[in-house]
């Protein structure tokens, strides 16, 4: 297999990487797109990009579940209003992340 582009990242204390330019350039990606591992039985690892025509199966299932049901029953829907905006924050209001933080042993 002749090799297009090879490049090497390093792993953060959260296990996150930068995709190199030069392979996002090859592979044409793009923010917020999606990429799959793929590890074969020698070991090797490769990743390509996923295309929104291999989309999730169950996103796509459920998305069709709530368009039918939209469709049935317009009456349900209803605005985002102040007090599920209130009753989301107070659910989550306070909750602290931060992503640069590595992640503790329990998490690894």
């Amino acid at each position: 297999m002749t090799t297009l582009a090879q490049d090497v990242s390093k792993l953060t204390d959260r296990y996150q990487t930068t995709v190199p330019s030069g392979v996002r350039k090859q592979l044409k990606l793009n923010k917020g797109d999606q990429i799959r591992y793929c590890i074969e039985a020698s070991g090797r690892v490769y990743i390509e990009p996923v295309r929104a025509q291999e989309g999730d199966a169950a996103l796509g299932a459920f998305l069709d579940f709530i368009e039918t049901d939209i469709k049935a029953h317009p009456e349900r829907i209803r605005t985002f209003d102040g007090a599920l905006h209130d009753r989301l924050a107070a659910l989550v209001g306070d909750i602290d992340v931060d992503l640069d933080e590595p992640l503790s042993p329990e998490d690894e």
